[in-house]
């Protein structure tokens, strides 16, 4: 029997090292002969991409931001996750709605309850089939950040921020246990890279 084609999404603070392990999720994909596309946010489209230099390095306020990522958010949603998904295609995005909840709601004080409302018009009936959190603690997140010479405006913020941010994914994961699959992203990298075998395994099979 073919499978249902999976919407998956990769969360976690700046430094949790989401990037790291692209690469060996990719090759899961691959090994299993699975059809994949990954993706971005803010990105993925033509528009999406241009909005995302806007919002990764301009001043604005939280709600102006909230707004500008889910116009970004609803260009993908419609141009490239919901057409791939609906070919058989399974889909992996570097952020998506967790990030907006975390960011701008907890890091940045927007009302949850408007970043809901927002979410729902843009894609209420689209839901992540599984969200792998990669968590560690804020002190190697800030270290890991300071080896990085190119900084965007998030990266740059001060260590209360990104606790705030932490502290938000790990209050949405507690609350949607179902989806969500927390990652020690402060061990080894082959052990990481074990427990996303399983717990893709434990999705596809």
């Amino acid at each position: 029997m073919k499978l249902k084609p999976k919407f998956i999404t990769l969360e976690g603070i700046d430094g949790a090292g989401k990037s790291t392990h692209i690469n060996f999720i990719k090759k899961y994909f691959i090994d299993k002969e699975l059809n994949y596309l990954f993706t971005r946010e803010p990105g993925g489209t033509l528009l999406g991409e241009k909005l995302r230099e806007i919002l990764l390095h301009d001043e604005m306020k939280p709600e102006t931001e909230s707004l500008l990522m889910f116009a970004a958010r609803n260009e993908h949603v419609y141009e490239i996750i919901k057409p791939n998904l609906n070919k058989g295609i399974n889909v992996i995005s570097d952020r998506f709605t967790d990030a907006t909840y975390a960011y701008q709601s907890g890091g940045k004080n927007v009302k949850a309850s408007k970043i809901t409302i927002l979410k729902d018009w843009v894609h209420k009936d689209l839901q992540p089939d599984l969200t792998i959190l990669f968590d560690l603690p804020i002190e190697v997140s800030l270290s890991r950040l300071k080896t990085n010479g190119n900084l965007d405006k998030f990266e740059k913020e001060k260590a209360g921020f990104h606790k705030k941010i932490r502290d938000s994914y790990l209050a949405l994961a507690k609350k949607e246990s179902q989806r969500f699959r927390i990652i020690n992203s402060d061990q080894n990298i082959n052990t990481t890279e074990k427990e996303i075998y399983l717990i893709l395994d434990k999705l596809f099979l």
